[in-house]
């Protein structure tokens, strides 16, 4: 027995162009590989008064789609409550894996992105509070070039298999001295830090100085290798939300980074099975202490 499947917005490309040939339901329905049943329901549910358009196709199945979602599980306040989060710049599975472990209610994240590029095309923009926006990642190498030679650089191949970021826990703040401010930010979780991975900017030549006073040794990743420091390089792209590159950080005040910190260690990460990074560290640091 055949299960029925949603034509794609390339098949709709397709059943347009083919359309306009003239050829039979029939062929057009084998070219696409679908049932002809498909393609005759598709053109009587989808075709306006200009006739049969792949983007009006689209949005039309797209719409239905989504009101049959709201009838059954986006009701008005799951919707606000679900804005909310976007807003708050936290992602459709981070607010789908939070539903259901504090609301008990079941939403997928691709029922949440439904919602969001719905609410695009009528002219909304929730979609601008995505981290990447549908933006393609673009590679840093070159970006990296030129970056100076660190004194005593201990590589990462020689940091031990510790177990470490059990919690994703983010410490940041407005840096007026490198070297002071890593030690102060670390400071009170000095038990908790067994190691420290940087990467080569010129920033972490003090690390020896970070070493003696938090008891952690730094190692390096190697040059153009992002994923060794996957944790970071993921912070780095959840802090840009909220400054984009070029930013001018002599316009921001302490206070404003101090807020954002809060929010990131209080949202929900897939990988901590939707806990909290805050809710974690202080699991953790009362562990520590017992």
């Amino acid at each position: 027995m055949q299960t029925y499947k949603q034509l794609t917005y390339s098949q709709r490309c397709q059943i347009c162009t083919l359309k306009k040939t003239n050829i039979s339901q029939q062929k057009i329905a084998r070219i696409i590989g679908a049932s002809q049943s498909a393609v005759s329901r598709e053109l009587k549910r989808n075709t306006g008064k200009r006739g049969y358009r792949f983007k009006q196709a689209q949005m039309l199945t797209d719409s239905r789609r989504l009101a049959a979602t709201k009838a059954s599980k986006m009701t008005p306040q799951l919707i606000l409550l679900i804005e909310g989060k976007l807003k708050d710049k936290w992602s459709p599975e981070q607010i789908s894996g939070w539903l259901g472990n504090e609301i008990h209610t079941t939403v997928s994240h691709e029922t949440i992105y439904q919602h969001i590029w719905h609410e695009k095309r009528l002219g909304g923009c929730l979609y601008s509070h995505l981290r990447r926006k549908g933006k393609v990642y673009q590679s840093r190498a070159a970006s990296q070039a030129g970056r100076g030679h660190i004194k005593n650089r201990v590589s990462i191949d020689e940091r031990p298999n510790i177990v470490e970021r059990q919690t994703s826990f983010t410490v940041s703040t407005r840096i007026f001295d490198k070297q002071a401010a890593t030690i102060s930010l670390l400071m009170p979780y000095k038990n908790a830090v067994l190691t420290i991975t940087a990467d080569n900017g010129k920033e972490f030549a003090y690390h020896e100085q970070v070493t003696k006073a938090l008891n952690a040794p730094v190692y390096f990743a190697a040059s153009y290798c992002s994923w060794q420091r996957g944790l970071n390089e993921n912070t780095n792209g959840l802090l840009r939300q909220f400054w984009p590159k070029k930013t001018d950080f002599k316009l921001i005040s302490t206070n404003e980074v101090d807020e954002v910190i809060v929010q990131l260690n209080n949202r929900p990460r897939k990988k901590l099975n939707y806990q909290t990074p805050s809710k974690l560290m202080k699991i953790h640091m009362a562990a520590i202490a017992a």
